[in-house]
């Protein structure tokens, strides 16, 4: 199989990516005994004696050699010791910082004059020469696009058109934006930054609860929103008087006279976005920019239980994040006018709003999605991005299609050893797209986005190592991986340049310092390098908006924002996620267990698409729930010998066995002690999502609510498996 492989197209490249690979670590005598040549010494009367078929081959040979030395690829250099990514601050009780950088100080900003988001995307619109800014596509159309200057002009107009609408040019107004990702998100949030006002992002998956008690919380009088069924949620709100300070809704698509008419009848002026900027244009006002310390930006986080919590960012805290960000890249990555984003990720969240301020601050494009996740390729492929922000679960996905495709013993055989070559030469510090192996396997998932991808940041959640290292080597462009949170604007670690290996979450980034506390009831101690990562920096948050008691669980005297994630010290002085501290509950026989480890370890179970661990204090041991994944159960059962349908395979309990089995072995693998593994589990075919409640926006397990969902489940394995 091999041979007629070798025999096929590109059959000369292939086989001298063999024979190069092998090249790489032999000196010449060794090279010239392989191929059974004399020592350099004989070499004349050797020439002598060889025929002109042996000299044309070994000119063939030659060849190779001269065109593979003169193009070889060259690795990345790290911008530091890959051994030594984060040193100890002295006296400071064990925190660690960055190596990068030139100064022992944290990072507040890397260019004089983008200090607030408001100047950041000045320096968009200088540097661009009015460039393309914002993009938006109708379905099967080119993107459309507005300039820099016409995003400034509209975003001057609607701030000038807020403050004729009883709105003040101070950080004590909050404006609320109740919209999917599209340019008007951009320019209403640039309106506010124009005048110093507050951003206040409003989202679906919330809850009709959730997005009234942040318009209460944080004073809302005005809100943007983007389609009419929005602003009909709003004015019930208003109806049924739990909302009294809401006086203006501002639409961003048309909408019939009958639902101004509705809004009037409760004391609510709706307007169009449109009648706005025309109403600033028309009564235009001086911009009023903000400082670095003036806060920019409340975001509300879901949370798992309660009510939403608003941590409060500042323009300061944003611009400190991400030039971190930049400091850390700028050896191997340097944006510029010419890069492209493609938005799709929700502007809600401070991860996506990130990559964009780099984006704008760079004079460069982003272009946004049609607003349907399943129409994603097809507008990458019409926009071609160069930056593409990601969460683990769309990488796992894509890891899954393409070994889905690879629907033989021998097609999967030569696409593990195609990843194999290109993992090696990413070990070694080259990012190509451009190898034998890319032209053979790797283009097609490479032009599926776009085919211009150079830079992909996930975050979010942890990501599995197997998949991050593939996707490395078959993507060909450079791959980070950030650990952060909302509190501490978005990321306070991020994997170094030139470090491609995967388990961990890089570095402290250069505008945080990093330490980690003992846990007790855990048993993590700091004396082995584990403990709850705390966080302190300018880009920590100034607390949560109204709730001093949250504020204070969060924020400790000194400064440090207490993460509730465990970490480890690795020897290279990168961090580790090991465990999360908040959801922890006791069994009936005293110990502690660690839900979210234990997940995190069963979701690497090949047939394994998500899975929820439960336990309870008078219970001696865990179950579990176990969603199969749809497209690799089918396969992984057929091998088993078990054929049927997803559904008739949900309920078999041979594979519910199987599956079993293969969950303890891992966990077995990874040292979990036996009072951490599940007895029992239920196969459940539905998805957790954020449509049914069962996940956050963040998709992260809304614990409360699957333990409530599953409750009949729940009892049912307990009660079958005392």
């Amino acid at each position: 199989m091999l041979t007629f492989f070798l025999l096929s197209g590109g059959s000369l490249w292939l086989f001298s990516e063999f024979f190069l690979s092998l090249l790489e670590k032999m000196q010449a005598q060794e090279i010239l005994r392989m191929l059974r040549l004399p020592e350099l010494g004989d070499l004349s009367q050797f020439f002598r004696s060889l025929s002109a078929t042996t000299l044309v081959s070994m000119g063939a040979l030659a060849a190779i050699l001269a065109y593979w030395f003169t193009h070889r690829p060259k690795a990345l250099q790290p911008p530091c010791n890959l051994l030594m990514q984060s040193e100890e601050v002295e006296g400071s009780g064990g925190a660690r910082r960055s190596v990068i950088g030139d100064s022992p100080q944290l990072f507040t900003h890397y260019y004089d004059d983008a200090r607030t988001m408001y100047e950041v995307f000045r320096r968009g619109l200088r540097i661009s020469g009015n460039g393309p800014c914002l993009g938006f596509r109708n379905p099967k159309q080119p993107y459309q696009w507005l300039s820099y200057q016409e995003v400034a002009d509209r975003a001057e107009f609607l701030g000038s058109g807020l403050l004729q609408h009883n709105c003040k040019p101070c950080t004590d107004q909050f404006i609320g934006v109740f919209a999917q990702n599209r340019p008007e998100w951009i320019i209403a949030e640039l309106a506010c930054y124009t005048y110093s006002m507050v951003v206040v992002p409003l989202y679906d998956t919330l809850g009709p609860g959730a997005v009234r008690y942040i318009i209460n919380t944080a004073d809302i009088s005005t809100v943007i929103v983007d389609k009419p069924q929005k602003a009909v949620v709003l004015l019930e709100h208003v109806e049924r008087k739990e909302t009294p300070g809401l006086k203006l809704i501002i639409l961003m698509e048309p909408f019939e006279e009958a639902l101004k008419d509705r809004g009037q009848e409760c004391g609510v002026v709706i307007k169009s976005m449109q009648d706005v900027e025309d109403c600033g244009q028309q009564n235009h006002c001086d911009p009023v920019p903000p400082k670095p310390s003036d806060l920019s930006i409340v975001c509300f986080t879901s949370g798992t239980t309660g009510n939403p919590k608003g941590a409060m960012l500042t323009h300061g805290n944003v611009v400190a994040d991400f030039s971190g960000f930049l400091k850390v890249t700028e050896s191997q990555w340097s944006p510029t006018c010419a890069d492209v984003h493609i938005s799709y990720l929700p502007l809600a969240h401070m991860f996506e709003r990130m990559v964009q301020s780099v984006v704008y601050c760079h004079g460069g494009r982003v272009g946004f999605f049609q607003g349907d996740i399943r129409l994603l390729s097809d507008d990458m492929k019409a926009l071609c991005p160069t930056i593409f922000p990601v969460v683990p679960r769309l990488l796992n996905r894509m890891y899954d299609k393409i070994f889905s495709q690879a629907d033989t013993p021998l097609k999967r055989w030569l696409l593990e050893f195609a990843a194999k070559r290109k993992q090696a030469e990413v070990r070694s510090g080259i990012i190509r797209n451009d190898s034998i192996w890319d032209e053979l396997f790797f283009n097609k998932v490479q032009a599926s986005l776009g085919g211009c991808v150079r830079m992909i940041v996930t975050g979010a959640a942890p990501a599995s190592p197997t998949v991050l290292g593939f996707l490395r080597a078959a993507l060909g462009c450079q791959v980070y991986e950030g650990y952060g949170q909302t509190e501490c604007t978005a990321g306070c670690t991020f994997t170094t340049p030139g470090d491609w290996t995967s388990g961990h979450v890089g570095a402290p980034l250069p505008c945080n310092h990093i330490k980690l506390v003992d846990v007790e009831e855990l048993n993590y101690w700091t004396s082995k390098g584990e403990g709850e990562i705390c966080v302190r920096g300018p880009n920590v948050f100034k607390g949560y908006l109204k709730d001093p008691e949250r504020t204070k669980e969060a924020l400790d005297d000194d400064g440090w924002l207490h993460t509730g994630d465990i970490g480890k010290w690795l020897p290279t002085g990168t961090l580790k996620i090991i465990d999360r501290k908040k959801h922890i509950f006791k069994l009936a026989q005293g110990e502690y267990v660690a839900p979210e480890k234990i997940e995190n370890i069963y979701i690497r179970s090949e047939p394994v698409a998500q899975v929820y661990v439960h336990g309870d204090s008078l219970k001696a041991f865990l179950v579990g729930i176990v969603v199969p994944d749809p497209e690799v159960m089918p396969s992984w059962a057929q091998k088993r010998g078990i054929e049927g349908t997803y559904a008739e395979l949900c309920t078999n309990k041979e594979l519910k066995k199987a599956i079993l089995e293969d969950m303890l072995r891992l966990g077995k693998e990874s040292g979990l002690h036996s009072f951490e593994q599940v007895k029992a589990i239920h196969i459940h075919s539905d998805m957790f999502s954020v449509q049914n409640g069962l996940l956050t926006p963040t998709l992260k397990a809304k614990r409360p609510e699957l333990r409530e969902y599953f409750k009949k489940q729940i009892e049912e394995l307990y009660s079958t498996s005392m």
